[in-house]
């Protein structure tokens, strides 16, 4: 790159500092099906010929064997993976190789590879959500009938099945699979051709390269086409609600593993104990999950910062790029594995979890409610249950021990009745809307997700 221009060679610190090989030398896959996408169109204006065309396109499959097996040499001072592949290639094969930058810039290329490299990655992401909503569908599975809790602000609520819960987390990674489809479509843009930011005079078929590479469209402006990052920021902002979804997963776990909870016990093999107490045993697992997702937010900060204030086109800012996107992308792919292994392995202690279940007091809007059935206006209703939950704790009385004469003297609806109004299951039988925890509902959501990922596997790809 520098002979004609330059009658220096690059200081040596300088190269240090700008080199980016050594970790942009994991697009290699990508930077060489561009180059053998690239030469094809070139040998179609005419620029190769057919066996020079042959030439890089073997010398190139050679190079690729070569990375793959360990052989590669990673010259730092040739900068990065475009560089080194195209100075081995030129190396083995003569002016060929010299050829094939004809029509492209290293802008160009570089946004190739790394939509190349996002594409790849949101199958792979998106296998990996699947995975892990199987293996919260099969604790839900497991355990479909176990009431427990549910909670707002931390503090218990109504009556659950642990299986809703479940489901609620399958629906919250389902989000996140159908943002990355989004982000695919966005992704999915071929820019090989815009050179450095205008084209050049030789006029290649990009609409020919998009084929060859899967593209579904082809970049329409070629200012925009070199300097856009927009689907890495947006990519990486997919990545992050993942590891939230995540890290809300691992607290709950981590807060219902405890002594004081007691419904969960992660096993031995996703568990580690303490340096000083011998009596530990600690989620670090998901506790290291809800820490990682810090880092998923940095990273998503750190591109959104390093695009904010770039003049149009490209510029060299644009290689910071991928420390971020690389650290994110390994970093939700080990969770979703973790995960996707440890969850099959938690003990449900289905005693505890419905011991607490039986807590009276989740029941109270059900109390409330049963007023509103007989005709009291609900806000009345939610007062008059208010001052009864009052009562009981002034005596220290469970709600469901005050007498009869008790509750009529709060209201004069109370009957006989009231006494069937103290069931959790009875309870969720009663809920019946639409999302709402009923046994048939859970049961039909089960069979939902059965059936999407059991598709899933049987086409042997994730669904768009």
């Amino acid at each position: 790159m520098r002979t004609g221009r330059f009658s220096d060679v690059a200081a040596e610190i300088a190269q240090r500092y700008s080199q980016s090989v050594s970790f942009d030398w994991r697009l290699y896959r990508h930077d060489i099906a561009g180059s053998i996408a690239h030469a094809a169109a070139l040998a179609h204006a005419g620029i190769l010929t057919s066996e020079e065309r042959e030439k890089i396109d073997k010398g190139l499959r050679e190079i690729e064997t070569e990375i793959e097996n360990g052989k590669f040499e990673w010259d730092q001072s040739l900068e990065d993976v475009h560089m080194n592949i195209e100075a081995a290639l030129t190396k083995r094969i003569g002016v060929a190789g010299a050829k094939l930058h004809t029509a492209r810039s290293r802008n160009d290329q570089a946004a190739l590879d790394l939509r190349l490299y996002v594409k790849a990655e949101i199958g792979e992401i998106r296998s990996g959500l699947r995975s892990l909503q199987s293996a919260l569908l099969h604790l839900a599975e497991q355990h479909i009938d176990v009431v427990m809790p549910g909670y707002t602000h931390l503090q218990r609520a109504q009556p659950i099945f642990f299986a809703h819960y479940m489901l609620a987390q399958i629906e919250a990674f389902e989000r996140d699979a159908d943002r990355l489809s989004d982000c695919l479509t966005r992704t999915d843009v071929l820019p090989l051709g815009v050179g450095a930011l205008a084209g050049s005079t030789i006029v290649l078929n990009r609409t020919f390269v998009a084929g060859q590479l899967g593209f579904s469209s082809v970049s329409q402006n070629s200012i925009d086409a070199v300097g856009d990052r927009d689907f890495v920021a947006e990519f990486l902002f997919c990545l992050a609600m993942i590891g939230l979804h995540l890290s809300r997963l691992s607290e709950d776990l981590i807060i219902w593993s405890t002594n004081e909870f007691g419904f969960v016990e992660f096993s031995d093999a996703f568990s580690t104990g303490s340096s000083l107490m011998p009596q530990k045993k600690n989620p670090d697992m998901a506790e290291l999950t809800r820490g990682k997702t810090g880092r998923l937010y940095g990273n998503l900060v750190s591109i959104l910062t390093t695009v904010k204030a770039l003049p149009s086109s490209y510029n060299r800012d644009l290689q910071e790029d991928k420390h971020a996107l690389f650290d994110s992308v390994d970093t939700v792919k080990a969770a979703l594995e973790v995960f996707a292994a440890m969850l099959p392995e938690l003990t449900v202690n289905r005693e505890r979890m419905e011991r607490a279940a039986g807590d009276p007091n989740l029941l109270a809007t059900d109390l409330a409610e049963h007023l509103v059935k007989k005709g009291m206006a609900f806000r009345e209703a939610h007062e008059v249950v208010g001052k009864l939950i009052a009562r009981a704790s002034e005596k220290n009385l469970a709600l469901d021990n005050l007498s009869l004469l008790e509750m009529q003297e709060a209201s004069p609806l109370f009957g006989e009745d009231v006494t069937t109004i103290f069931d959790a299951r009875r309870s969720l039988e009663k809920r019946g809307a639409i999302g709402a925890p009923s046994p048939e509902n859970v049961a039909a959501r089960i069979e939902h997700w059965r059936r999407l990922l059991d598709q899933t596997v049987a086409a042997g790809v994730p669904p768009a």
